[in-house]
C-alpha cells in the first residue's frame, strides 16, 4: 500500500543502492533516482516531492552545490549524505539548512527513520501527545477533585499551560477542545480556592506562602543586589504564563534560564492596584495611608501609575538597599528605540528597571480595533502576536545588548489576562468603575453567587475611599455588563481579553530570573 511519499535520491553511485531503492518500495515509497546535481535539479523542475536524499560527493556540480540551487527553487527537505565527516562539510550543509545528515555507509534503518521524521513527524508527535495527554487527562482530572494547596495548583497550571501549547504544536484541535473544557473546570475549583483563601493567603506574615504583588521585588530582586553583576528588572506588563512560555525558548540562544517561577497577582488584577503595589512593597492600603498625595482612587481623575520610580526608590530605601537605579517606561515604538540605543549607558547603574506596556496594548487594542480582533481571535492567535511582536521588538534588541556583559535579568510582569466569555449583570451609580472584570462602588447590585465580593475592602489590603465601599470580582470567564444596555456590551466585550478579576491565567503569573550565558 503506498505511502503517497515521494522520494528523489540523487547519487552517482546509485547502482549500489539498489538494496535500499527496493527496501523503501517494499515500504510503500516512491523512489525516484538519478545520478548528478544536474538530473536531480531537472526533475525537480517538473515533478513534486516530498524529501530528497543527496550525495555530497557527485562529479559536476557538487551535492552542496546542488542543495543550494534546490533551495532557490522549492522548499523541500532535504537528506544530505557523504563519506566525508570533516567538519566544514557539516557546517556548510547545516547552514544551507538540511533537514538531516547521514554519514555512510547508510543503512535501512536509518534511512526509514529519517524519512518518518521528516515527512511523518507531525502525525506521530501528535499521536504521541494525544496519547500522553489523555493520561494526563485522568490525572489532571483527579487531582481537581482534592482540596488543593497553592503549589499544587501552580503545579497544576503549568500542566495545564504545557498541554495546551503542546497539543498547539501538533494541531490536534480534539484534544485541544478538551483541554478547554479542562482549563475551565480547573478555573471553576480556582475561583473557589480563592474565595476560601485570599484574605487568609493576604493576611498570613509568613513568607513562606505565594509570592504576593508587594513581596516580588523584595524576594526576587533584592538578593540579586547583594551579587557583584548588574541587575535588570524587566516588566512586560499584562504577560500571562502561555505567552511567557514562548518567549522563553526565544530568549535560550542569549540567556541561560536560571529560575522559572510563578507569583501570585493581587486583587484587582489590573496595573492601577499590581503594579503600585509591586514597587512600592507595600498593598494598596498601606500605599494609600502611607503615600495619600501619590495615590489615586479608582473614581479619581489622571493617572493611576504615574509614581512607579518613586514608590520603588523609598521600597529599596527601607530594605536598606542604597543602590543606583534606573527606570525607564517604554509606551511606545520611538521610546522603545530610544532604550535600544541607550542601553550602553545603563551598566553604570547597579539596578535598572524597564516596564515595557505592549502586551497591554495589544489587549486593549483587540478589545477596540477590528483588524486586531480577527488577528488575535483566540488564544493561539494571541500567543502568535505577542511572539511575533517579541522577535522583533526594541525589548529583544535590548535584551540581546543587555546579554552581551554579565548581568542578571529578572522578565515578569503585574497581571495576566483571560478571554472573557460570559456575561453577568450588575447595577451601580455613576461613580462605579468601568473595568469588566471588576467594580468597586457604594451601591453596587448583584448576584452573590455569581461574584466574590469584598463588602470590608480593609481585609483584601485596599483602599476604602467611603464607608460603604464594596469590590465585586467576577469569577472564571464572565465580565460585567450594565442591564439598560446589556446587548451593547455582550456585543462589544464578548471574546475580548480582559483583566481585573478572578482567574488562573490572571492571577498565576511568570516571574524568571535569567543570566548570561
Amino acid at each position: 500500500m503506498s505511502n503517497n511519499i515521494s522520494i528523489l535520491w540523487a547519487d552517482d553511485e546509485i547502482e549500489l543502492l539498489k538494496p535500499h531503492l527496493l527496501f523503501l518500495k517494499n515500504k510503500g515509497y516512491d523512489v525516484t533516482p538519478v545520478t548528478s546535481g544536474v538530473d536531480a535539479i531537472e526533475e525537480i523542475k517538473t515533478k513534486t516531492f516530498d524529501l530528497i536524499f543527496l550525495d555530497e560527493n557527485m562529479p559536476g556540480i557538487t551535492g552542496l552545490e546542488t542543495l543550494s540551487r534546490i533551495k532557490e527553487m522549492k522548499d523541500i527537505p532535504v537528506v544530505m549524505i557523504t563519506k566525508s565527516e570533516e567538519e566544514y562539510i557539516m557546517e556548510e550543509a547545516i547552514g544551507s539548512k538540511i533537514a538531516d545528515y547521514l554519514i555512510k555507509p547508510v543503512n535501512p534503518n536509518q534511512i526509514l527513520l529519517s524519512i518518518k521524521k521528516l515527512t511523518e513527524n507531525k502525525r506521530l508527535e501528535s499521536d504521541k501527545a494525544n496519547h500522553s495527554y489523555q493520561q494526563e487527562f485522568r490525572n489532571i482530572g483527579m487531582t481537581l477533585n482534592d482540596k488543593l494547596t497553592y503549589d499544587e495548583w501552580v503545579n497544576v497550571y503549568r500542566k495545564l499551560v504545557y498541554w495546551e501549547l503542546e497539543l498547539e504544536s501538533v494541531h490536534d484541535n480534539q484534544m485541544g477542545e478538551i483541554l478547554t473544557m479542562q482549563k475551565k473546570e480547573a478555573n471553576n475549583n480556582w475561583k473557589r480556592f480563592v474565595s476560601d483563601n485570599y484574605i487568609k493567603i493576604l493576611n498570613n506574615p509568613k513568607e513562606a506562602g505565594p509570592i504576593l504583588s508587594h513581596q516580588l521585588i523584595k524576594r526576587k530582586v533584592v538578593p540579586l543586589l547583594d551579587q557583584e553583576d548588574p541587575v535588570f528588572f524587566i516588566l512586560i506588563d499584562n504577560l500571562r504564563y502561555d505567552q511567557w512560555r514562548i518567549i522563553q525558548p526565544i530568549l535560550a540562544d542569549y540567556c541561560r534560564l536560571e529560575e522559572d517561577d510563578v507569583y501570585m497577582s493581587m486583587l484587582p488584577t489590573t496595573t492601577h492596584y499590581c503594579r503600585n503595589a509591586l514597587f512600592a512593597g507595600l498593598p494598596p492600603s498601606e500605599i494609600e495611608r502611607k503615600f495619600p498625595h501619590l495615590w489615586s482612587n479608582d473614581e479619581e481623575e489622571g493617572g493611576k501609575n504615574l509614581h512607579e520610580e518613586e514608590f520603588l526608590k523609598e521600597q529599596l530605601q527601607r530594605l536598606n538597599k542604597d543602590v543606583k537605579m534606573s527606570y525607564t517606561k517604554i509606551t511606545n515604538l520611538d521610546s522603545g528605540k530610544a532604550m535600544v540605543d541607550s542601553v550602553s549607558n545603563m551598566f553604570q547603574y547597579k539596578l535598572n528597571v524597564i516596564v515595557y506596556n505592549f502586551v497591554d496594548m495589544l489587549s486593549h487594542a483587540r478589545t477596540e480595533m477590528g483588524l486586531i480582533k480577527e488577528l488575535a481571535e483566540d488564544e493561539a492567535a494571541y500567543r502568535s502576536i505577542t511572539r511575533s511582536w517579541f522577535i522583533h521588538s526594541p525589548l529583544f534588541e535590548t535584551i540581546k545588548k543587555i546579554v552581551q556583559k554579565k548581568v542578571k535579568i529578572v522578565i515578569t510582569t503585574d497581571h495576566g489576562s483571560i478571554r472573557v466569555k460570559e456575561p453577568v449583570k450588575i447595577i451601580g451609580d455613576r461613580n462605579t468603575t468601568t473595568n469588566l472584570r471588576y467594580k468597586q462602588g457604594k451601591n453596587l447590585n448583584y448576584n452573590v453567587k455569581e461574584v466574590f465580593e469584598i463588602r470590608n475592602p480593609q481585609d483584601a489590603l485596599l483602599p476604602r475611599p467611603h464607608v460603604s465601599s464594596t469590590f465585586a470580582f467576577c469569577y472564571e470567564d464572565n465580565f460585567f455588563a450594565y442591564p439598560n444596555n446589556f446587548n451593547y456590551f455582550v456585543n462589544m466585550y464578548k471574546n475580548s481579553f480582559q483583566h481585573g478579576g478572578i482567574s488562573l491565567e490572571e492571577m498565576l503569573i511568570p516571574v524568571a530570573t535569567l543570566s548570561t550565558k
